[in-house]
């Protein structure tokens, strides 16, 4: 297993680092800050047995860049994983870093995300004596090129124009560095360049036309253009390429979904599932795809292990009271609901009027119709509207199916009132 250690000095845990390569292992250390720049393809390794030692770890994770633009090569569930499928079986990756850093750059360590279930993450322990005088670590270490060092600087500053500039710096000094334009497609993205951008990420797949990082955030920009077969192709292309990347599946489904293939989406996430098991978000696709598709048994279960994995995340409860309700199960969809408005501080319009109407199934007028016109007349008109005609379809649909719910039928010509002013 792979470790990380955490926990007291930088210098505590570079001496308790050197510590744990076997004696066995040819050590290499690599630059925590130029990591994500340097393909692992492209760096010649030690004989086998090796142990891969990256010291300060949080600097190979830069997060200036918001969630939705951040480049894949500064992404930790992307990186780790290229180098852990670089190595051989019985190689070992010892890595040491700030734990409230990573807590911030690559939360996903510490929920065991994808790869991040080979390591193990542990706090470094006192020095003892005899371990202050530990000899330094005799390595191989590949060096470090100025792009790589620019690039670094790039995506290490806060100003998304200052980001752009060091990038095509880095471009200048090498024009056939496939990472550089794949870094200036990224920082041309985030500045709304798309122009900029699609030409950067062309330049880098006609030089690497086999690396899925630049198929993936070419994935990323045909979206922000709305062209979803593009996109489709661009990230099925990215999970061809590199089997073990979940985010690829995980787009790949996510396109398909809207692009109403729910049978090829399913099976995307279904992959992405198989490399990140604890993704709360991939489970909770699988969740609502599975129910699209009338697997209500399987959407079920999806949704019950993504709220065991994530408590906090409402929408998991949401999403399981839907399903259950369309399973008739409205006692334990009331149930579901219910636990998400507790836990939901924006207290989502359209989930409490859906909460309403699982009252109204299970037989309370009174608090279906508290909790509805609650939700309805805080809503702005054409939100307003849009709830009360879905409020009426689905009332409307138990009231057929269930005529013991009769005597509550003021609670559904009350709705079509309403309905009828706004017209």
């Amino acid at each position: 297993m792979h470790l990380l250690l955490l926990g007291r000095t930088a210098r505590d845990r570079r001496r308790a680092a050197r510590l744990q390569v076997p004696d066995t292992h040819h050590p290499f250390v690599l630059d925590a800050g130029t990591l994500p720049f340097t393909r692992p393809a492209a760096i010649a390794l030690p004989p086998s047995p090796r142990a891969l030692v990256i010291h300060d770890l949080e600097l190979a994770f830069p997060d200036a860049q918001a969630g939705g633009t951040r480049l894949v090569l500064t992404q930790s569930s992307y990186l780790l994983q290229k180098w852990v499928d670089r190595l051989d079986e019985g190689d070992r990756i010892v890595a040491t870093g700030d734990r409230a850093a990573l807590e911030r750059c690559a939360p996903e360590i510490f929920q065991a995300r994808g790869c991040w279930s080979a390591f193990r993450v542990e706090d470094t322990k006192e020095t003892t004596d005899t371990e202050e005088h530990t000899p330094p670590l005799v390595s191989f270490a590949p060096s470090v090129s100025l792009t790589c060092e620019r690039l670094a600087s790039a995506f290490a500053a806060s100003d998304p124009a200052e980001r752009r500039r060091l990038c095509r710096e880095a471009v200048s000094l090498d024009p056939e560095c496939e990472v550089a334009h794949l870094a200036l497609g990224s920082a041309c993205r985030e500045t709304r360049d798309g122009e900029a951008a699609r030409a950067a990420l062309d330049r880098g797949a006609a030089l690497a036309p086999d690396w899925e990082a630049i198929a993936y955030e070419s994935g990323k920009l045909w979206l922000v253009y709305d062209d979803l077969l593009r996109a489709r192709d661009a990230f099925q292309r990215a999970a061809d390429l590199m089997p073990t990347f979940s985010a690829a599946f995980s787009n790949l489904g996510a396109t398909l979904g809207e692009l109403d293939e729910p049978a090829a989406a399913l099976r995307a996430f279904r992959q992405a599932l198989a490399h990140d098991p604890r993704s709360f978000t991939i489970l909770n696709n699988i969740g609502v795809v599975s129910r699209e598709l009338g697997r209500l048994d399987e959407s079920e279960a999806a949704l019950r292990q993504v709220i065991a994995i994530n408590p906090a995340f409402v929408f998991g409860y949401y999403n399981l009271g839907h399903t259950l309700f369309l399973a008739g199960r409205y006692d334990a969809a009331l149930v579901a609901y219910d636990d998400g408005q507790r836990r939901d501080p924006q207290q989502n319009r359209r989930q409490g009027c859906r909460l309403a109407l699982v009252r109204f199934a299970n037989g309370d007028a009174a608090g279906a119709a508290r909790d509805l016109w609650r939700f309805v007349d805080g809503a702005p008109a054409d939100e307003r509207e849009d709830l009360l005609l879905e409020a009426y379809e689905i009332a409307h649909a138990v009231l057929t199916r269930h005529p013991a719910l009769a005597p509550h039928r003021p609670f559904l010509d009350r709705i079509g009132a309403e309905i009828a002013k706004s017209e």
